[in-house]
């Protein structure tokens, strides 16, 4: 139950944060990725570090995250079929050869057809989910926004960070 309560702030506090929609958006955009792809690869570390070093919103990206590992899952099938597509096309074979014979591209796991098909597929809809994520921050914030914030919910959610906080500094 605590940890739905601190996804809801953290979504909430995102979505009324400083941001930009163009942030907020992107950071939903890069955490995708983490949802898409497997989480223990190479390309999911330069996705995280991306999120950290760039000006996006880590919010956001933490939100994309968890909205797209569901998604991910649905769409393992057509990944795989992507990646064997991919690994399997003679006009390639030169390719994944170099690519395989340099010294870090191994650890990326290109050789496995779902990672390589979810970073394909990622890309693909990587800027369909930017201007769609930046198209509903924008529009949640021009018409829902003002509501929410005045809401008793958004009040007890707010009222429970303050408790967080108490929590944090008080002797036990």
């Amino acid at each position: 139950m605590l940890a739905l309560l601190k996804l809801i702030q953290s979504i909430i506090a995102t979505l009324h944060s400083e941001g930009t929609p163009g942030q907020v958006a992107f950071g939903i955009a890069l955490g995708s990725a983490l949802g898409l792809t497997p989480i223990m690869n190479v390309h999911n570390l330069v996705v995280l570090s991306a999120l950290v070093l760039l000006n996006v919103s880590f919010g956001g990206g933490m939100i994309g995250w968890a909205l797209f590992v569901p998604v991910g899952f649905l769409l393992d099938p057509a990944f795989d079929a992507i990646g064997s597509r991919l690994l399997a096309e003679p006009s390639l074979r030169p390719l994944w050869t170099d690519m395989f014979n340099t010294p870090l591209v191994p650890y990326t796991n290109f050789n496995n057809t779902v990672v390589l098909g979810s970073v394909v597929g990622w890309l693909v809809l990587t800027i369909p989910i930017f201007f769609a994520a930046r198209y509903g921050v924008a529009r949640y914030r021009a018409t829902i926004g003002e509501r929410v914030r005045r809401s008793r919910f958004y009040k007890a959610i707010t009222a429970s960070k303050l408790y967080n906080a108490y929590r944090l500094f008080r002797p036990e």
